[in-house]
């Protein structure tokens, strides 16, 4: 980390009520709305002493950012890559150099303050080393996200077409996200 360099986490956050339906075949709807909010609220905490800053859509998600003390930048319609980027561009206009860029479903989120370089790309991917779990980017590189199935090396080529070093960061607290039943049972949260 680089002294000097204003930073952020950005934690992207889509409703409670739809969150995580693939788990709709071992947790109901409240289990699973109740886990959402959970997780989500582990990686607010790991973000400490770090501001936050929640994009979402719904309104009950920016209520319960504020309530966790997170700033809300309200992305409607956007999908998940276009609302990181809008968060991205808010931060950077705001003065923040570096956005840590972390999802709301990891279990065992830590130490996310002291991901990251300026200058540089920092990729955690997740434990089948497909997805990104965290990103951590330079506001103003202009980087392009591209979340779903493959993230991590679409996110990999993305550090090289802008000319920028990527730090690959292999953090088995990190790694694990609540996506698949299996996950959970790895996570070891009660089904």
């Amino acid at each position: 980390m680089t002294a000097g360099t204003a930073r952020a986490v950005l934690v992207p956050v889509k409703s409670f009520r739809a969150a995580k339906l693939r788990l709709a075949t071992v947790l109901d709807t409240r289990a699973r709305e109740t886990l959402a909010r959970e997780l989500a609220s582990r990686v607010i905490a790991a973000a400490a002493p770090l501001p936050v800053l929640v994009v979402c859509d719904d309104d009950e998600v920016a209520a319960w950012a504020i309530e966790h003390g997170a700033r809300v930048a309200w992305t409607p319609g956007l999908g998940l890559s276009a609302a990181v980027m809008a968060g991205v561009a808010q931060l950077a206009a705001e003065g923040v150099d570096l956005a840590v860029v972390a999802h709301g479903d990891l279990p065992f989120a830590a130490g996310l303050a002291a991901l990251g370089e300026a200058g540089t790309i920092t990729l955690v991917p997740d434990r089948r080393r497909d997805g990104t779990n965290v990103a951590v980017v330079p506001t103003g590189a202009g980087f392009c996200f591209a979340y779903g199935a493959g993230s991590f090396e679409r996110h990999r080529s993305e550090a090289a077409r802008l000319g920028l070093p990527c730090q690959l960061v292999y953090d088995r607290r990190l790694a694990i996200d609540i996506d698949l039943p299996e996950d959970l049972v790895l996570a070891h949260v009660a089904t």
